[in-house]
């Protein structure tokens, strides 16, 4: 992924969220939203950011795709 690319995480239902992991030695939480039905978030991987972890029911866009997460009730 080059630094141009980005994603697209599109809530499917109320509590979505989406947590940011560090780069580096250590893997750390830097960062988290919370989105609910419908909400869009436009997310990029930075020098910061190495992983996004996205738990509920959204679909996420990038440049290889549409995936589907799933929710865990």
């Amino acid at each position: 992924m080059s630094s141009s690319d980005f994603i697209v995480i599109k809530a499917e239902e109320d509590g979505v969220h989406v947590i940011g992991l560090t780069r580096g030695t250590d893997t750390k939480f830097h960062h988290s939203e919370k989105l609910d039905t419908g909400e869009v978030m436009i997310a990029q991987f930075t020098e910061h950011t190495s992983a996004m972890k996205i738990r509920g029911k959204a679909s996420v866009h990038t440049a290889n795709g549409v995936i589907q997460s799933e929710s865990k009730k």
